[in-house]
């Protein structure tokens, strides 16, 4: 049975840092891409970025670029989601994601529960 679960999130002060972190097991963690979402209330899931298999590559939403970051480490099974100068509008639960990239495009197979992140202004 695959698990996929977030941890890291809370409340930070606009223009702070988060550091998130997802943790995947019951499959071979190297074998997938991994993905970070978001859902702010009212809002439909947005796609935040994702990081290939080898962690060779990474795409982000241009709302995040620059702004945040995407690694994994595959000898631990985790992804993470460095997340720097946060604005109040990044607030949302962020959902983590095992997938894979299908014509360049993420595609998640695997789903979190979330983690909550909220940002003051």
């Amino acid at each position: 049975q695959v698990h996929v679960v977030e941890s890291g999130g809370g409340l930070v002060q606009a223009g702070g840092s988060l550091r998130l972190s997802c943790a995947a097991s019951g499959l071979t963690f190297s074998s997938y891409a991994m993905g970070w979402f978001r859902q702010a209330p009212g809002k439909e899931r947005e796609f935040v970025g994702a990081i290939t298999m080898s962690g060779g590559s990474r795409n982000y939403a241009d709302s995040v670029k620059g702004r945040f970051t995407i690694s994994r480490d595959n000898a631990k099974n985790m992804a993470y989601l460095q997340m720097n100068s946060l604005r109040p509008e990044d607030t949302a639960v962020y959902v983590c994601a095992a997938g894979r990239y299908v014509m360049s495009r993420f595609v998640p197979n695997y789903w979190g529960q979330g983690t909550q992140v909220t940002v003051s202004s």
